[in-house]
């Protein structure tokens, strides 16, 4: 059986709306996919992750024993949700990779945005 939301999607009875601002998914197209019996699948386009380069740095944070990425997150942006951010800026594909200890997480600001203008 076809999910009746896909359904409405596809059909175009539901507009495709955006994840909120917060989300890594933000701006990222809905798509579908008609199948052999012509059902559409919709899915979520390609995310591709910016290059670490093109974050400014705006602090950094040592990993102490048994801290966990949702943690840091929160308290380096105030949300754990973000530690998403956390990854893109500092070129992890795993979060586990940000939570050895002694691992320096660098807390940027948003991608290609400099220091200089953020002090404008």
């Amino acid at each position: 059986m076809t999910n009746p939301i896909e359904a409405l999607f596809g059909a175009g009875l539901l507009p495709k709306t955006d994840f909120p601002l917060e989300s890594r998914y933000h701006g990222n197209a809905v798509r579908a996919v008609l199948g052999p019996d012509g059902a559409p699948t919709t899915y979520l386009a390609r995310r591709l992750v910016p290059s670490p380069e093109r974050f400014a740095t705006l602090a950094v944070y040592r990993v102490a024993e048994g801290d966990r990425l949702d943690r840091i997150a929160a308290r380096l942006t105030g949300n754990p949700e973000q530690f998403w951010m956390l990854c893109d800026a500092n070129g992890a594909i795993w979060p586990e990779e940000l939570e050895v200890p002694e691992t320096r997480i660098r807390q940027t600001l948003p991608v290609d945005v400099s220091a200089s203008e953020e002090q404008k």
